[in-house]
């Protein structure tokens, strides 16, 4: 398979159990329920990486099911923010390295602080963005908590 990713790196390092699966993107259909469909879960087993700012934070990250909305007045009440907002698509790549469909929670180049839904944790089976476009991690929920440091909270609708 292809090379291996930052976040394959950071799994392989804590000797966490995943597998990669590719599949063919198309630049209007990088949506988790698409996602999802190529690469045969629910579109609920899709976790996606939003990048935002909070108006005393900073930028951070959040992870949510993709078959939900993020829930920006519950992230920014536990992150400690008054307001928080979507990172412009343009500045994604400057702020984690990796561009829009092809964000993962693991491996930015700066360590932000990152919220995960709540769920993940009890998940058997959960789907990340690899790093890149077209390619997918599947990993226990519970990794990906390890993996990533990630806060649980519930903040999604």
């Amino acid at each position: 398979m292809s090379n291996k990713t930052n976040a394959c790196r950071i799994l392989d390092s804590l000797r966490i159990t995943y597998s990669l699966h590719e599949y063919d993107w198309d630049e209007d259909q990088l949506d988790a329920a698409t996602v999802a469909a190529k690469v045969g879960l629910e579109p609920s087993q899709l976790y996606k990486t939003l990048i935002l700012k909070g108006d005393k934070t900073g930028v951070l990250a959040a992870c949510i099911p993709g078959d939900q909305e993020l829930n920006l007045k519950s992230l920014a009440s536990v992150s400690g923010n008054k307001k928080i907002e979507m990172v412009a698509v343009k500045d994604i790549q400057s702020l984690t390295g990796y561009i829009r469909g092809g964000v993962s929670p693991l491996g930015m180049k700066k360590k932000y602080p990152f919220y995960i839904h709540a769920s993940v944790e009890s998940m058997a089976l959960v789907s990340i963005s690899g790093g890149r476009r077209g390619l997918q991690i599947f990993l226990r929920g519970g990794d990906l908590v390890t993996a990533s440091e990630g806060r649980l909270v519930d903040i999604a609708y």
